[in-house]
């Protein structure tokens, strides 16, 4: 499974150990901290554990595809888009963009092109995309890719130990 998609802009291609101190840093950020479900404080460990663990072992396992997103022309990390497999023909996908990369279009293109690898390479039917109600950038990224609002889940997602509602938005093959 080392697929690397190609879009107009971007590569977009799995995680490696180099990309651990990229992630520390975007990793650091305040948007990032607010939406994601990562530690806080966010430390060097957390990020090996995310490209060691979650990155590439299972995506080894078949439990996940992690990708990084690199601008073509100048190798810049600009995002991550991964998708959780199911192992059922479903996935749920999840990104974040690095604050130097953000407005300039580069999560729906690359959440557009990782979804279509999985429908086309992974043969999933549907993909799933949940977010914090409030969380306006991520539902604006997964609007722009296709994905169709189906509403609003009360206390589905666990946040910094407290339950949130979330929204939910679908895409088919």
């Amino acid at each position: 499974m080392d697929d690397i998609i190609a879009t107009d802009r971007f590569v977009v291609r799995p995680f490696t150990i180099e990309d651990i101190e990229w992630v520390f840093e975007v990793s650091q950020d305040p948007a990032v901290q607010q939406f994601v479900q990562v530690p806080s404080p966010y430390l060097m460990e957390h990020a090996r554990y995310f490209v060691e663990q979650l990155a590439i072992a299972q995506r080894e396992s078949g439990e996940r595809a992690e990708f990084v997103v690199e601008d073509a022309a100048t190798g810049e990390r600009l995002a991550r888009v991964g998708l959780g497999l199911r192992g059922d023909g479903t996935a749920e996908v999840g990104y974040w963009t690095a604050p130097a990369a953000r407005g300039r279009g580069v999560a729906p293109e690359a959440v557009r092109a990782v979804c279509r690898w999985g429908f086309d390479v992974r043969g999933l039917e549907l993909i799933e995309w949940r977010a914090e109600v409030g969380n306006h950038a991520s539902r604006r990224v997964a609007q722009k890719a296709g994905f169709l609002m189906e509403g609003q889940l009360r206390k589905r997602l666990v946040h910094r130990g407290q339950r949130v509602d979330a929204w939910i938005g679908s895409l088919v093959s």
